[in-house]
């Protein structure tokens, strides 16, 4: 089924309604012991098996292009999310979020390295507001530089997940949605298993399961089935920037639902903060150029 733009944007706004969601129940996830990798790999789990159920006369069917595609993106989305859940670990939702937004001033300095088409100047200002706020935000400017890891992970997040982006925009397009989709959950799965195994199995005997598995449900189902297979399905029908101005109000939604579950406060360091990585997140987006010519057309 073909999208409109305006039903394709419509749908990535219900993305990031729900990518938003998704940092409190991580969050909530990992209170109750469950290791970020283990939380990556059973969501992967959840979201294979649901693709598979409602696609698999066409996942059947897979190419060895589409194979090798779905691979690469499952292997980018891996990054996302382990630098993402990780860094959970360490930061509130809202730190988390607000950070990982920055992806849009990224993107086009990505952009430049790889198809050498260099930013335009406002991505300079834009970067300068969203470091301010980001210095707001982790409380550099009140008590000095020492920006908590999980800060610094949300920003590595930020930095693949522009990246992921760019893949999904120019090199993904040609690969049904189901496709790359079920290869995201697969890979996500996968190594993210491997990875758990690994490095955290020593933790395993301290998780609530009680606690962890509906959060962790809701990941499944949620962020990464609905989501991710709207956002694949949506972004080929839109435009790299409308997407990313979308996607950017996944911080929004994260701080509300953070603040309604009581995971933290309204605090003035998060409104100043977020206000100004918010305008920097806006700039990049806003075509200053075309609003000029328009403000000359209405009064001439």
């Amino acid at each position: 089924m073909k999208l409109s733009k305006t039903q394709a944007n419509l749908a990535l706004i219900i993305v990031a309604f729900l990518w938003g969601t998704s940092f409190t129940f991580i969050k909530q996830a990992i209170a109750a012991g469950m290791p970020p990798g283990l939380i990556n790999s059973l969501r992967g789990l959840i979201f294979t098996l649901l693709i598979y159920l409602f696609f698999f006369r066409i996942i059947n069917k897979m190419t060895r292009t589409e194979f090798r595609v779905g691979v690469f993106a499952g292997l980018i989305n891996c990054i996302v999310l382990q630098l993402q859940s990780s860094g959970l670990k360490f930061t509130t939702p809202s730190h988390s979020a607000f950070l990982t937004a920055m992806y849009v001033v990224i993107l086009p300095f990505v952009t430049w390295l790889i198809f050498r088409k260099k930013p335009a100047k406002k991505s300079y200002i834009s970067i300068v507001l969203c470091l301010v706020g980001m210095a707001y935000l982790t409380g550099v400017i009140d008590d000095g530089f020492h920006v908590q890891l999980g800060d610094w992970l949300s920003v590595l997040a930020a930095l693949a997940l522009s990246f992921q982006i760019v893949y999904y925009g120019h090199f993904a397009t040609g690969a049904r949605p189901q496709i790359v989709a079920f290869m995201l959950g697969m890979t996500q799965l996968i190594v993210s298993g491997v990875y758990s195994l690994i490095f955290e199995s020593e933790g395993y005997e301290f998780i609530d399961w009680s606690h962890a598995v509906i959060p962790l449900i809701i990941l499944g189902v949620s962020a990464s089935f609905v989501a991710q297979t709207l956002q694949i399905y949506s972004q080929k029908y839109t435009d790299v920037i409308t997407t990313g101005l979308i996607l950017m109000t996944e911080s929004l939604f994260a701080s509300v639902v953070s603040i309604a579950f009581g995971i933290e406060h309204l605090t003035n360091r998060l409104i100043v903060g977020g206000i100004f990585i918010i305008t920097g997140l806006l700039i990049i987006q806003f075509n200053i150029q075309w609003l000029k010519i328009k403000v000359n057309k209405n009064t001439s």
